[in-house]
């Protein structure tokens, strides 16, 4: 297939590049915890406890279902970040046009398919009647909005192969802002109670892909997609299945991991449990921080990959290494200083506070403990080196599964925070070790 060539070969790697990528997909992440916060508390003024039981209960549902398919935008970004290093205009918008096909596909299947995961999520979550018909009432609106949610996936990946993270964030504030207030408007003001707060999270995602779809295709040279030579070429389309195979895979090991860790919370009592669910705020909020710079990581690998341009590579791997640490560093210290009040202002239960105290150390250093594995992922996606990912998330799983094992039972909650770290650690070391050789291999 001809290809039209914009610009390749080499390019400059510099702090403000990162930073100017890290950053605003950074702050659009953060809107994420504040949307979740605003639907519990709405959902908490509606004067039912079922109601937030089950928001709570369809949260975590559709967070493993979407989250699962995470790997739509990561491999986006990849693909477009590479197809950019190589100069092919025509290619980055084809990639575009075969992940927002495949997005919207899986959408279509997903809500068709959303009364037998529903179901399914219910048995595995034990959920008591009241609880089961708020989740029921909240999750069958919700995946209505898979298709717009998934094609968002489609077009933020594209955004940040792009270099483009401000549009990026614009587009996530736009979503979480619609959502935010229509929480509000919706599920108070208008007494549409957790059917309403469903309700805002379709019209935020579906604006917010119409709006993305808009822009994105004002930049576009063929907005038919019909007329790109070369669209469904089998080639092209074998590598975006296989890599979003090999990230799928990795995403649900993933997902495992924390299951099986609050599996094992729940087994030290139901104080510790809720203990750990506020600890594992700090963490999530970490992650938020530093999966910014692993954006970036991935936007520059990809281009340097593509570009064959491997000085760019190297110093795009120093750099975003060196602001990850700092930010990880100043995370922490952060969560040190400021983690009693915050713990205070989550639950008000004080031997669940008492718990929290103890083991914020182990929650405060998951940035650091994870800022290396978080990076590498990063890395590795923008490479697509996606085997060698995967099966060392599964190694990492591995030695996850054998520390709880042994630390839980000496150790009890602290073990299973140790663990935790462990893992993260682990998953750093094992991609980084691999990146000498991958990196010799691929600038040959």
């Amino acid at each position: 297939m001809e290809k039209t060539v914009l610009q390749s070969g080499a390019f400059d790697v510099t702090h403000r590049m990162v930073l100017g990528l890290a950053l605003p997909m950074t702050f659009g992440f953060l809107t994420i915890p504040l949307l979740g916060v605003t639907g519990t508390a709405v959902a908490g003024r509606l004067g039912d406890p079922n109601v937030l039981a089950g928001l709570a209960i369809g949260a975590v549902l559709a967070d493993l279902i979407f989250g699962s398919i995470n790997f739509l935008r990561a491999s986006t970004t990849a693909l477009v970040a590479q197809a950019w290093g190589r100069g092919e205009i025509e290619e980055q918008e084809s990639i575009f046009w075969r992940a927002l096909l495949l997005a919207v596909v899986i959408g279509l299947v997903l809500a068709l398919v959303s009364p037998l995961l529903l179901k399914l999520g219910l048995w595995v979550m034990a959920a008591d009647s009241g609880a089961a018909d708020a989740t029921s009432h909240w999750f069958s609106i919700r995946m209505l909005a898979g298709p717009a949610a998934l094609a968002n996936y489609a077009i933020l990946g594209f955004l940040l192969g792009c270099g483009k993270a401000r549009i990026g964030l614009l587009l996530q504030a736009l979503i979480n802002g619609i959502n935010i207030v229509l929480c509000v408007v919706f599920g108070l003001m208008m007494k549409g109670g957790i059917s309403g707060i469903a309700l805002a999270t379709i019209t935020g995602e579906t604006v917010g892909a119409f709006t993305g779809l808009a822009i994105i295709l004002s930049g576009f040279r063929h907005r038919n997609p019909l007329t790109i030579a070369g669209l469904f070429e089998r080639g092209e389309l074998m590598s975006l299945f296989s890599l979003n195979t090999d990230i799928m895979i990795r995403s649900f090991v993933l997902i495992g991991a924390f299951f099986l860790m609050t599996r094992v919370g729940s087994s030290l009592g139901p104080v510790t449990l809720a203990a750990n669910a506020v600890l594992m705020n700090f963490f999530m909020v970490g992650s938020f921080w530093l999966d910014g710079l692993a954006n970036a990581a991935e936007t520059i690998t990809g281009r340097s990959v593509g570009a064959k341009w491997r000085p760019a590579f190297d110093r795009g791997l120093r750099l975003t290494g060196y602001w990850s640490l700092a930010l990880a560093v100043a995370t922490s210290l952060i969560m040190m200083a400021f983690g009693p009040p915050i713990i205070d202002f989550l639950t008000t239960t004080q031997a669940v506070r008492d718990i929290a105290y103890q083991h914020l150390p182990w929650a405060g250093i998951t940035p650091i403990s994870g800022c290396l594995a978080f990076l590498m992922d990063g890395v590795f996606i923008g490479a697509t080196w996606s085997h060698a990912m995967r099966n060392r998330m599964i190694l990492s799983f591995l030695g996850f599964a054998i520390a709880l094992g042994l630390l839980v039972p000496l150790a009890g909650n602290t073990g299973l925070w140790l663990s935790l770290n462990i893992f993260l650690i682990l998953r750093g070391i094992l991609l980084a070790i691999r990146v000498p050789k991958l990196r010799d291999q691929i600038f040959a």
